[in-house]
């Protein structure tokens, strides 16, 4: 059965088949960089990209501390543990994927799920250099980690806009696909703002870049060697690429990192209801546009929602400036707002537009 899966890789290769092939471009692309294809782009930004081991350590399987009696082993042994069987005694459990370096002094973005559960972190750089990491902070929900390494003079990427891409424009994809480091493929934007139902925040850029397990974490680039994504998830029915690709767009990925370099943690609002699309038929039956606003199934007992005035049954239209189409909209706008910001929201109620003002409140692990 089809599926979507991060892309963590196993330590270790067996039988590995190596396959070469040629990168190939449009005439005009390939006239814009002087007839070289990507030689000087993947020359450029390369070195930047960098490989990432984590080691978790496993206790005994008869402690009732050991995670093999943890519900949550099971994920931890799909993302680290491929081809593993537990074992009685202690021992580590391995994983790797892919990151890129986005300053001189060491800062790391790979994913979230790369370096869970990790007890240590090892960096290797295209260079050959290994070095022990730290783990600053990390986003589950966006599924962005950032991580540091002692040094200076680091080669770097700099992000670029994924708001400016267009469906069909070239990238390409630097990581480390089976621990295969330095690897480079190349694809279009097939997408965007895809919901592969992973998350509230999902917004994902979809391409056909050949990204496989332990790509996970690793930069999908521009023509201009800027990331405009972080690879995170692919979609397939056998584990392997099929052409199905998924990014975490860097617009949402920059806002993610400079949290995290702050304090090492996620501050999000809270509005306190739980929401449903509006469908054809109550959009109908109501006088609005299948594709405006959200309805309240329910609001939360002592929430800025209910000290708004918000109820049961309102549609929001509208969350301070944005207009709300979908469910994602009004996750992303009040996340995306500080807590203690009043913000004025519209709901359709009765047959009227009413604007009500709402004080939002730190987010835990609320939904919106």
């Amino acid at each position: 059965m089809s599926t979507i899966r991060t892309l963590m890789g196993s330590a270790g290769l067996s039988g590995a088949a190596v396959v070469l092939g040629t990168l190939s471009m449009s005439p005009a692309m390939a006239a814009a960089n002087g007839g070289n294809g990507y030689i000087d782009l993947v020359e450029e930004v390369s070195p930047a990209v960098v490989f990432v081991e984590v080691t978790a350590k496993v206790q005994n399987a008869n402690s009732q501390s050991s995670p093999l009696n943890d519900p949550r082993f099971e994920e931890f042994m799909k993302r680290f543990g491929q081809g593993m069987t537990p074992q009685a005694e202690p021992g580590p459990r391995q994983g790797q994927g892919s990151g890129f370096i986005i300053s001189d002094d060491g800062l790391i973005v790979t994913n979230h799920h790369v370096i869970e559960g990790a007890e240590t972190v090892t960096i290797k750089l295209a260079d050959g250099t290994r070095h022990d990491a730290t783990v600053i902070g990390s986003d589950p929900l966006t599924d962005i980690a950032l991580l540091d390494i002692e040094g200076q003079d680091f080669p770097t990427v700099a992000f670029g806009s994924s708001e400016e891409l267009r469906v069909g424009e070239e990238v390409l994809a630097v990581g480390s696909p089976f621990g295969l480091g330095g690897t480079v493929t190349s694809g279009i934007i097939s997408a965007k703002s895809r919901n592969i139902n992973s998350g509230p925040f999902d917004d994902f850029l979809q391409t056909d870049a050949a990204i496989n397990r332990g790509n996970s974490g690793g930069p999908l680039f521009n023509m201009a060697g800027e990331v405009v994504g972080v690879n995170t998830a692919i979609y397939s029915p056998g584990g392997g690429s099929v052409g199905i690709g998924f990014s975490v767009p860097s617009d949402l990925v920059t806002d993610i990192v400079a949290d995290l370099q702050d304090d090492g943690e996620i501050e999000r609002s809270w509005l306190g209801v739980q929401i449903k699309p509006v469908t054809g038929e109550v959009a109908h039956v109501l006088g609005l546009t299948a594709d405006q606003g959200v309805m309240i199934e329910d609001v939360v007992a002592g929430s800025p929602a209910e000290k708004a005035g918000l109820q049961a049954g309102d549609v929001i239209l509208r969350f301070g400036a944005h207009d709300i189409a979908d469910m994602r909209d009004l996750t992303r706008n009040v996340a995306s707002e500080s807590a203690g910001t009043e913000t004025e929201v519209e709901v359709f109620r009765g047959g009227e537009r009413i604007a009500l003002d709402v004080v939002l409140a730190t987010r835990s692990d609320k939904e919106t």
